[in-house]
Formats: structure tokens, C-alpha cells, sequence
């Protein structure tokens, strides 16, 4: 064997070898919109997209992305930034015990997830708390956001009582858009506007443009009853109730029309039982009976 043929073959050996490259069948190539080294490169970076996309499936079957992230925010925590406590604000009249139990949970989970008693910051889940207490009636906005190196603060905005309802024998405080806050005990009823029925709630801020309408009627109403889901019965401190028509156009101009008359005449505080506008153009007013007088034909129309 010559020197030279060993040196040649030496040098095949040494030879760094290329990495195989995609390519696309001629016959295939000559039916794409591009030319042959267009398509072959196109198919090399198509399989290098398949082979990282491969890649990433294994390492999230591996766990591997969520056990780095632990690791990080062991280390974070080793250097001091965890949750040593919270701040609440924004709460006046929510029982802050509701927000506390939340805040706790997930503080509680973010420490397990590392094995140790209290929650780095990169692992407590702000939207999760946040997303928690919106589920409460009371709440309208909650904003929570880490304040560095050891607090989480939560801002609540609370939502406003604006009437009570009473619905099936139980008592709720609802804002001015309808959304049940809380329950009421009978004994803890606060001084607002009661409304009485099933689907009243929803049809509050309806009830509150009728009244608007009507200044000086709206301080002496005592309660509303949503009659067939269709219609108001407004009853007033003096004791009277006034039966409304349907539809929000047509009950506005009839209780605007008996206030005018209730300020000319007097009508609320006499005694009247019941002012019935639903009738266009007309009021059917029902008198107190003596005891034993019998109930008239017009009274019996009118009844409910």
C-alpha cells in the first residue's frame, strides 16, 4: 500500500460528515409553485418544526417545564421574596373573612407545591385569587398584585345595597343593577326600598327610573311587588298601593299623571285602600269597608 493511499484514506476518515439534508422528490417538486431548492429548503424547516414540536411534547410529559418553574421559585424564595402576609382593602361592609379564606387557599398551595411552610411569590396565582372573589356578590372589581418582597395586597371595590328583596320567604340586599350581596336576617333589615316577588331584583333599575319620574312620591314608598312578572304594585308608608299598568311607557305616564293629582288634591293619606291605574285614562280607587259590609262587584274586579 503506497503512502499516498494511506494518506487519502486518513483523510476520508478525518472528514467531519455533513448532516443529512431534507430534500423533495423530483417528480413531487416539479408540482409545487416553487423551484427544487425552494421546496427542499421549505421541507428542512418543516421537519425541524416537527422535531421541536416532538421535543417539547416529551419535555411536558416529563414535567420538566413545570418542575424548573418550581425550582425557580424555590430559589426566588431561598432569596427572600415569599409571602410573609397580606393586605386587604377596599372592604367596608363584606365579611372580610369570605376574602381571607380565599387569599389563605391559594397561599396555601403555592407553599406545598415546593414542600415548604410559606409561598414563594412567583408561585402564588393572582388572577386565581382574583377570579375567586369576583364570584362573590359583594364584589364588583378585585385587584390583587404582588408588592415586593413579601406582601400581596388585594383590592376590593364593593358593590353599593340599594334595596332589599324578598323573595319566597327570604331576604336579600341587592345593588342598583339587581346582583344579589348577601342574605338579611328579618331582625337586620337595613332601611331601603323593598321589593317583593320573583324576578323583582331584575327589574330594579326600571322601578328606579319610574320613581325618578316622580320626585315627590318616591321618599314614601314603602315597597314594591312585581305582580305576574309583568307589572308593579307600588305600596306607600300611608298604606295605600297603586296598581300599575305593563310596560315601562305606559306605568310612567300613569304614575306621573297620579302625582300630579296627589299634589293638587291630596290623594295619598285619606284612607284609600287602592289607587288602580291600569285601566288608559282611568283610576278605580277602593274605599276601607266597615265590619260586615258586603265587598261590591266594582271591589271584587279590582281584588289582586
Amino acid at each position: 500500500m503506497s503512502a499516498s493511499h494511506v494518506r487519502r484514506g486518513g483523510g476520508a476518515r478525518n472528514k467531519t460528515r455533513k448532516p443529512a439534508k431534507v430534500t423533495v422528490p423530483k417528480n413531487i417538486a416539479k408540482k409545487l409553485p416553487v423551484d427544487q431548492a425552494r421546496a427542499n429548503k421549505l421541507a428542512g424547516l418543516t421537519f425541524a418544526a416537527f422535531m421541536l414540536a416532538i421535543g417539547v411534547v416529551v419535555l411536558v410529559a416529563l414535567d420538566v417545564p413545570a418542575k424548573a418553574e418550581r425550582s425557580a421559585a424555590a430559589a426566588v424564595g431561598r432569596a427572600g421574596f415569599i409571602v410573609n402576609g397580606y393586605q386587604i382593602v377596599g372592604i367596608n361592609r363584606m365579611d372580610r373573612r369570605l376574602v381571607d379564606e380565599v387569599v389563605t387557599d391559594e397561599l396555601r398551595r403555592a407553599a406545598e407545591t415546593t414542600g415548604k411552610s410559606k409561598a414563594p411569590q412567583p408561585l402564588v396565582n393572582v388572577s386565581a385569587i382574583r377570579d375567586r372573589l369576583l364570584q362573590f356578590g359583594w364584589v364588583s372589581d378585585a385587584r390583587v398584585s404582588r408588592r415586593l418582597p413579601d406582601t400581596l395586597v388585594i383590592d376590593i371595590v364593593e358593590r353599593t345595597p340599594a334595596a332589599l328583596w324578598q323573595n319566597q320567604g327570604q331576604l336579600a340586599l341587592i345593588d342598583g343593577e339587581g346582583v344579589v350581596l348577601d342574605r338579611v336576617p328579618i331582625s337586620k333589615m337595613p332601611d331601603l326600598p323593598l321589593l317583593i316577588g320573583p324576578g323583582a331584583n331584575a327589574h330594579s333599575q326600571e322601578l328606579d327610573q319610574l320613581m325618578a319620574g316622580v320626585p315627590t312620591l318616591k321618599p314614601q314608598l314603602a315597597s314594591a311587588t312585581w305582580v305576574g312578572r309583568r307589572r308593579w304594585d307600588l305600596n306607600f308608608q300611608s298604606g295605600e298601593t297603586i296598581a300599575l299598568p305593563e310596560g315601562n311607557q305606559a306605568a310612567g305616564a300613569a304614575l306621573q299623571k297620579f302625582a300630579k293629582m296627589d299634589r293638587s288634591t291630596g290623594l295619598l293619606g285619606r284612607g284609600i285602600l287602592r289607587f288602580d291605574l291600569r285601566i288608559p285614562g282611568k283610576m278605580i280607587a277602593r274605599l276601607p269597608r266597615a265590619p260586615g259590609e258586603p265587598i261590591s262587584g266594582e271591589d271584587a274586579a279590582n281584588k289582586g
